[in-house]
């Protein structure tokens, strides 16, 4: 799940942004002024963003940067010469006073580009180690053996049996091949 948590000293400057961001349809997890209750956010879902200023209450952006999941990016609103310098890896500046346009075109983005992220990262997933290959086939051969199946009836009484239990088609087959091999 994504998440997006508004982190500003201020907590009327925090819930203005909720407020612009809410209106705009984006589901905000957190509004706080400190980095540690962000990173408790944080811990509540797999990836998202983080709105927030220069300093916090407890730590400067940079800190809250390295203590977040690498899941995470970082939208940080600020006078240009605060960032100036360079960003970190993650961190994506806005310049102060914000413009609404600009902030919901920026986490707008940054939106996309998790997604975008996300869909490669299962696209790698995809594909199977020879070691989880075998035990497709060693499940579909003895599927075969004892229930006189076709090599097709096999592999979709495999798919049918992942859906339904809501595993993968390897934790299926070493499930078939624990059964059936007793």
């Amino acid at each position: 799940m994504v998440g997006i948590i508004v982190v500003f000293p201020n907590k009327d400057n925090a819930a203005n942004i909720r407020n612009l961001l809410a209106r705009e349809g984006m589901a905000v997890t957190g509004v706080c002024t400190t980095g540690a209750q962000a990173m408790n956010y944080a811990d509540t879902v797999d990836e998202g963003i983080v709105v927030c200023g220069y300093k916090l209450k407890d730590m400067l952006y940079s800190e809250l940067r390295e203590y977040l999941p690498d899941d995470f990016e970082m939208l940080l609103i600020a006078s240009p010469d605060k960032w100036s310098s360079g960003l970190a890896e993650g961190v994506v500046g806005l310049n102060m006073p914000i413009k609404v346009y600009d902030l919901m075109n920026t986490v707008e983005m940054m939106l996309l580009n998790m997604d975008r992220r996300r869909r490669k990262r299962k696209q790698e997933r995809k594909g199977r180690s020879p070691d989880q290959q075998e035990a497709i086939q060693k499940a579909k051969r003895l599927l075969m053996e004892r229930n006189n199946m076709s090599e097709g009836e096999a592999h979709r009484y495999l798919q049918k049996s992942s859906m339904d239990s809501g595993t993968n088609m390897v934790e299926t087959a070493e499930m078939v091949l624990s059964i059936m091999s007793e």
